[in-house]
This record gives structure tokens, sequence and C-alpha cells, in this order.
């Protein structure tokens, strides 16, 4: 029997970075959660345990915070093609990079209706995100939102599903919708403006939940991916994950009392789980670009 090494990297993972860049008294925040990973000719280390091509994790680690202080980190899209052109182009070992970052968000607190020029808030669960990956001389960008958490209380049924022996679950044509939205998107090329679109993205997603009259959450999924991509020609390709927060209306008949879609148990879990994957039918093959693990 032969026994050979498959595919595999290395790297640092969730190195945490928090940068003030000052304008005299006003202070701007950048919080991030930064992971490497290193790809290439590694099979010295696995079978010998020669690290002669192997830069050391602790380096990678350094290199972010001293990119961080040679130059402005900027959005997250530019940082993380920075880091990885670095490392693909300095290793003679290393011919992939990918570089996933979490930015946390702030804000400004609020002083007598102004915002303060260095205190701040944090935003809550919500995180943008990306995953740059450079394979030689070419790069791949996914970004996106964790944490969203979004609800309606109306505009939402569900009915007309299969009936078995096992099914409790009761019809309605009226109900809460709730979901915390892991969304990425595969960009076309670079040169972007991350922030703009990012902002805008978001802005289209929020609205086509909020708008669309759902019968499903997979509905709402597609409607969801689908105005993106009619929005914003820079992007190809969405991939969206909606837990099905339940909220589940009280039985409140034992005390005398009627409930007319007002009163209801949030429940943590189980859930159901709605994944799916929108993309334009010309869409170009998109090569290592989510191959995040």
């Amino acid at each position: 029997m032969a026994v050979t090494l498959g595919p595999n990297q290395y790297g640092k993972a969730e190195v945490r970075l928090v940068t003030v860049r000052r304008e005299g008294a006003v202070h701007h925040l950048k919080d991030l959660t930064v992971s490497t990973a290193l790809r290439g000719e590694l099979s010295a280390t696995h079978l010998t345990g020669d690290n002669a091509g192997v830069l050391a994790t602790d380096t990678q680690k350094n290199t972010v915070y001293a990119f961080a202080k040679e130059a402005p980190v900027g959005e997250i899209e530019d940082f993380g093609l920075r880091l990885a052109r670095h490392f693909v182009a300095t290793q003679p070992n290393i011919n992939g990079a990918r570089i996933l970052i979490d930015e946390h968000g702030w804000n400004r607190i609020a002083v007598d209706g102004k915002p303060h020029d260095h205190a701040f808030s944090r935003a809550g669960d919500e995180r943008r995100t990306t995953a740059v990956t450079v394979q030689n001389d070419r790069a791949w960008i996914v970004s996106g939102i964790d944490g969203l958490v979004l609800l309606k209380s109306t505009g939402s049924e569900f009915h007309g599903y299969p009936r078995d022996r096992y099914t409790t679950l009761a019809e309605t044509n009226d109900r809460i919708l709730a979901t915390a939205v892991t969304a990425r998107w595969r960009y076309t090329g670079d040169g972007i403006d991350w922030g703009k679109s990012h902002r805008e993205i978001r802005d289209v997603l929020l609205e086509t939940f909020a708008t669309k009259h759902s019968l499903s959450l997979q509905q709402t999924l597609y409607a969801m991916g689908e105005a993106v991509l009619l929005a914003r020609p820079e992007v190809c390709e969405v991939r969206l994950s909606l837990p099905n927060k339940h909220h589940f209306l009280v039985d409140l008949s034992p005390f005398g009392l009627t409930n007319e879609n007002e009163v209801f148990y949030a429940a943590d879990r189980p859930y159901g789980l709605i994944e799916g994957t929108i993309l334009r039918d010309d869409a170009e093959d998109p090569g290592p670009a989510w191959d995040l693990r």
C-alpha cells in the first residue's frame, strides 16, 4: 500500500489586531481578527521534519502587525491582498496564500448629541469578512457578512408542505421570520471600491429581506442573492446561510386567553438551516476562491 501526502497548508489562526489612527484629536479604530495560511512545496517538513522551507507561524503573526504599522490597514480586502502577495513573493517554497479577515464594528459614543472623538461602543455581533486567496500571480476575493440578525413580524407564510405521521407543525399564513445572515459573495476581480460595495450589498440584502413577501425562507434566500447580482455587476456569485430563528406562538388557551400573533416563544435550538448559492450563468470558474479551510 502506498501512502502519499495530500493537500496541506499551515498558518497563524485568529491574530487579534487593533489599530488606532490619529487625525489630531479624532481617532479612527480598526478591530480585526486575521488568519493566515500558506500553501506550496511543504513535503519535506511533513515527511522528514526539514523546516528549511517553513516560514514560522510566529513570523506570519509578526508580519500582520508590522504591515499594520507600515501603512494604514485601509479596507480589509486590500490588507489581505498585501499580506498574501507578500508571502507568495518572498518565500521560495510558497506559491499560495489565503488570508481570512473579520472586521469587528465599533460606533462612536454620542456625547451631547455629537460623536465623541475617541470613545466607542461595540456595534454588536455583526462582522464584515473577507477571504483573500493568492495563487502564483492570480487573486480571488470572497467578502461577506456574519451575524447580521434580521426579523420581520409579518409578511411571511409557511404552508403546503408534505405531512406524514411525524408532522406536528401547523401551517401558517402569518408568522415571524427571523434569521442571522451569513453571506459570502465572490468578486469578479480586484481594484474595487470595497467599502462602498460592501455597504451597498448590505443595503440590498436588508431591503430585500424586508420587502419580499416570503412563502419560505428558501424563497427569501434566493431573492436576496438574486437582488445582489442584479444590483452589483462586480459580484458573480452569492452564498447564503440562513438559520431559521424560530418564534413559536404560545398556547394561552389554558388561561382563557387568545393569542392573535402577539406572544411568542423564541426558540434557541434546534433550528432550521437554509443554505444556497446564487450565481451568474457566465460566472468564471471559482478556482480556489471558496477553499476557505
